[in-house]
């Protein structure tokens, strides 16, 4: 994903780029919209093991793809050899993996204040300091400090990170809130998915076409994540017994706005770098987007799983955990009805928060060349 940023990045101005990308996102919408039906189907029907396995000639296809499209491009040059920043690269995964186990845990298997989530956290600390310092004193950092340097880039990269944060929850829950609370089937569960999923290509679309009319994303932005906060807001209020289309709608409120902001991010987000700065400041910025994907799916796992486990004490502790909730009774609602909630609470203020920061961030308008302005600006 950070490769092709990089390449439309490199041969096309960043007024255009957001069309382009937009084809991208295109794509990505139609597989995220094929992925969750493929995969129910194959779940409930073959076998779990099946999902990874169908994956194999997809990936040698896409090989095959980039290796005849890849090749037309005339390399850069560059100033001295890159060296690969392989103690960032651990360090990063490291502090990654143990943040997340603590996310996980935590409320789960152990206490949020017990000893194994409090050591975790603390050890996720230490590893984000050293890597701090290894980006440093790196020659070629794997997030290179200087990236930062650049208001808009930092308010950008902030953006796209809660957007991802907020989207990888919603694609992650939104299946978890049929299956469990309307007893719906793998695959019906995937079809729910399709109204985020379409109003956020719909929202990658606007993104892009915003920028190429107005010159300049921020305004686009703040449109963006009023949108994704009204969605999520709407989720979290909306009793969990509501009828399927109220969930519709704010499910396609909330796609459209984080749609777009995580188009319009990406595209402001390069136009404040330099040429040199383009691949590294867009694979920072997308690990970020990951990273908050990951730990928010997480953290929404977590606290669904609490849910689940006084679901259980609520049937005596023999009810398993996968079915029909609706049959349970009022206490079985309001158990998994307060941890959706929750969920889609804590992701409106994570929007909420996204659109703070579009308040602060500069109007910088987006070239029309290809020629970068230095990143101190």
């Amino acid at each position: 994903m950070a490769l092709t940023q990089a390449v439309i990045a490199d041969v096309v101005s960043p007024r255009e780029r957001g069309r382009y990308q937009g084809y991208i996102s295109a794509v990505w919408a139609t597989s995220s919209l094929c992925g969750p039906l493929v995969g129910g189907l194959v779940a409930q029907h073959l076998s779990w093991r099946w999902i990874f396995w169908i994956n194999l000639p997809i990936g040698v296809g896409a090989m095959r793809v980039c290796h005849s499209g890849l090749r037309r491009l005339s390399p850069p040059v560059l100033p001295g050899r890159s060296r690969l920043d392989i103690i960032g690269m651990l360090l990063l995964a490291g502090s990654i993996s143990v943040l997340l186990l603590a996310l996980g845990w935590g409320g789960s298997a152990y206490a949020w204040g017990s000893f194994e989530i409090l050591g975790l956290a603390g050890l996720g600390g230490f590893l984000l300091l050293l890597l701090i310092l290894q980006e440093l004193r790196a020659r070629d950092p794997l997030l290179p400090p200087r990236v930062f340097r650049s208001s808009s880039y930092v308010a950008n990269v902030t953006v796209s990170t809660l957007a991802a944060t907020v989207t990888f929850t919603c694609v992650f829950t939104i299946p978890l809130y049929f299956q469990l609370a309307r007893g719906v089937t793998a695959t019906q569960s995937g079809v729910y998915v399709v109204p985020y999923m379409l109003a956020s290509a719909a929202g990658n679309i606007i993104g892009s076409r915003w920028g190429r009319h107005f010159g300049a994303m921020r305004g686009g932005l703040r449109i963006a994540t009023a949108l994704g906060f009204t969605g999520l807001a709407l989720l979290a209020a909306v009793p969990i017994n509501a009828p399927a289309w109220v969930i519709v709608i704010a499910m396609i409120v909330a796609g459209s706005g984080i749609g777009m902001c995580l188009i319009g991010s990406i595209t402001s987000a390069q136009n404040a770098l330099s040429a040199q700065d383009i691949g590294a400041g867009t694979g920072a910025l997308l690990v970020l987007r990951l990273v908050g994907g990951a730990g928010g799916s997480t953290l929404a796992g977590a606290i669904i799983a609490s849910g689940l486990i006084a679901l259980r004490h609520t049937a005596g502790g023999t009810a398993p955990l996968a079915a029909n909730s609706l049959h349970r009774g009022a206490p079985a609602l309001a158990d998994l009805g307060w941890s959706f909630a929750m969920v889609y609470a804590t992701a409106a203020v994570l929007a909420v928060i996204a659109f703070f920061v579009t308040l602060w961030m500069p109007n910088t308008r987006l070239r029309e060349s290809l020629h970068a302005v230095p990143i101190s600006e």
